[in-house]
């Protein structure tokens, strides 16, 4: 008879050993406590922010943007893991809470607690800082991470993983298994005790059904289709360059950038001019130094020219570019107007460098328009005033708002970050990121004996009428 042949090991093999490997560690990780967490975090920081020129050169040489835009990304990233690092005792330790009048008698407390091991899924356009949201946050919780970093991306993944280990020797408690998407659904398969997923939405629902067979939670930082509202009162010329930031940067990679404009009428046109001076000078290349660089995967050039066209088709102009804009691998700058609302380059993620300008009649319509999204991830205001910019803010279906200004809280740390609707759902970064990867434990301690105990079988009626007649003053009268 012929004999068998041992089957070569896969990527996907990696993931249950890894996940072996960070079950072992994880009850290490927890015991090393608030300050022995801290210094190991802050070792890893100081490797990353030490290594920033090689670390970028990294995802430089992955993605294909400017050298510039990859130390900005480390540089980001490396904010979010200090802070961490120093905020997790103080957001997660065990702290008392009111006991109310029915628990007068007890000592109430809540703290946090480690789930225990965490898979994350990275994209391809911020292989560091998006992921780390979730792995920087993760850790100071007290988990083992592992890591799949985009099929895009291993190089990233494995750099910050041996860094780990350098800065960190010991159990396996970070550890990076690249592969496709079949690694990835491997990972949701493996029983993680949560997982952290960033991509399209589409795939987003594909993890979470893989997770739901084991009821693994997830959390999902899925697409966006951001707005950007521009007041007859704003700043012309910083809304169009934080417009030209937003929708041109890193090739319009940006799942929180922007990709829809609303101008009021009195201010369209003259909007519209300073947008499009500033895309004309604008360029791709490899260079270094070039405003942004190539598109990083051939399929989603493919969607940007689908997009482009069919807004044309629709009736939208371009006023800068078109579909001789896409020549891969790169795509100059786009700026359709006056575009149909349903068209796809509106209503889907194009994730390319376009902007669509639409005129509307007053703010009213601009935030209608913009909360008509099944996204809801980010959104942008510009104005002169206080007033209508909190206004705005409030009305805005969407996790993040900036004012005068794109992505201002990209930097800010202790702000949480996550969508709405198609956009996701969970928060990374700030306290409620400490908490997402964290379980709440509530515990009460009886201090004396309750002056009405109702906590027992042979309850006295006379008791009870007393513990009415106090329910009725408190809450039965105006």
């Amino acid at each position: 008879m012929p004999t068998e042949t041992a089957k070569p090991p896969t990527e996907t093999d990696a993931v249950p050993v890894a996940i072996a490997a960070a079950r072992a560690a994880a009850g290490w990780w927890a015991g090393l406590g608030w300050d022995g967490r801290r210094r190991a975090l802050l070792a890893w920081k100081r490797t990353l922010a030490g290594r920033v020129e090689e670390l970028a050169g990294q995802i430089r040489a992955e993605t294909g943007k400017p050298h510039g835009d990859a130390v900005l990304e480390v540089m980001l990233a490396v904010e979010h893991l200090d802070w961490a690092a120093r905020h997790a005792r103080g957001v997660l330790r065990r702290r008392r809470v009111p006991a109310g009048l029915l628990a007068a008698n007890q000592a109430a407390s809540v703290g946090y607690e480690p789930l225990g091991v965490i898979g994350v899924i990275g994209p391809w356009n911020y292989p560091v800082y998006t992921p780390l949201g979730s792995i920087s946050y993760a850790l100071a919780a007290g988990n083992a991470v592992v890591f799949k970093p985009s099929e895009h991306t291993p190089g990233v993944g494995r750099w910050l993983a041996e860094r780990w280990a350098e800065a960190v020797p010991g159990p396996a408690v970070f550890q990076a298994v690249t592969g496709d998407g079949e690694t990835g659904a491997a990972l949701c398969r493996a029983g993680v005790d949560k997982l952290a997923f960033t991509g399209s939405t589409a795939t987003g629902r594909t993890v979470m059904a893989a997770c739901a067979v084991t009821l693994t939670p997830v959390v999902i930082e899925a697409g966006g289709k951001d707005a950007l509202i521009v007041a007859a009162d704003a700043d012309l010329d910083a809304a169009a360059r934080a417009a030209a930031f937003g929708g041109f940067g890193n090739a319009g990679q940006t799942c929180a950038g922007v990709e829809r404009v609303y101008v009021e009428r009195s201010v369209y046109e003259p909007f519209l001019d300073r947008l499009a001076e500033l895309a004309r000078a604008t360029r791709p290349g490899e260079e270094p130094d070039a405003r942004y660089g190539r598109m990083t995967t051939p399929a989603q050039t493919a969607v940007v020219a689908a997009h482009i066209e069919d807004a044309l088709a629709r009736g939208g102009r371009a006023v800068v570019g078109g579909p001789a804009a896409v020549r891969p691998p790169f795509v100059d700058p786009v700026v359709l107007a006056e575009v149909p609302e349903d068209s796809l380059a509106v209503t889907a993620e194009t994730f390319g460098p376009t902007v669509v300008v639409n005129p509307v009649r007053d703010l009213d319509e601009a935030v209608e328009r913009a909360n008509a999204s099944r996204y809801g991830l980010a959104a942008s205001v510009f104005t002169g005033s206080r007033r209508t910019a909190a206004d705005l803010a409030a009305r805005l279906r969407a996790g993040a708002v900036s004012v005068n200004a794109v992505l201002g809280f990209a930097a800010a740390p202790a702000l949480p970050f996550g969508g709405v609707g198609d956009s996701g759902f969970g928060r990374v970064h700030g306290a409620d990121g400490l908490r997402e990867f964290s379980r709440p434990k509530s515990v009460t301690r009886q201090r004396f004996a309750a002056p009405i105990d109702l906590l027992r079988l042979d309850r006295r009626p006379a008791a009870l009428a007393r513990a009415t007649r106090l329910f009725r003053l408190r809450h039965a009268r105006g």
